[in-house]
């Protein structure tokens, strides 16, 4: 059974990083795509970045394109998400997913979530 454990979350001010990660294990981890989605209550599951399998391609939303990067360590099985110059409109529930095959923005695409960890960015 795959799981997926987030961590990295916290609160900081407007304008500092935080680097999210994400620990996989139950499947083998370098055949599987992996994306970051992020969740305001009431709102739909937004797409926030996306990784390859081997981590030569990646995708962003475009609205975030420039102060987030995604990245992985396959021998690790952890992905990552290292967010910059973060805005308070970023506060939210960030959660990873995997999937087979090559990634997508599209949430339902994902067949595994993590529990989510809460960032937030004070003004």
């Amino acid at each position: 059974q795959v799981q997926l454990v987030e961590s990295g979350g916290g609160l900081v001010q407007a304008g500092g990083s935080l680097r999210l990660s994400c620990a996989a294990s139950g499947h083998t981890f370098s055949n599987y795509a992996m994306g970051w989605f992020r969740q305001i209550p009431g709102k739909e599951r937004e797409f926030v970045a996306a990784i390859n399998w081997s981590g030569s391609s990646t995708y962003y939303a475009v609205s975030l394109k420039g102060r987030f990067t995604i990245s992985r360590d396959n021998a690790k099985n952890t992905v990552y998400l290292q967010m910059n110059s973060l805005k308070p409109e970023d506060t939210a529930v960030y959660y990873c997913a995997t999937k087979r095959g090559p990634y997508s923005d599209y949430a339902r695409a994902y067949n595994d979530w993590g529990q989510g960890t809460q960032v937030t960015v004070s003004s």
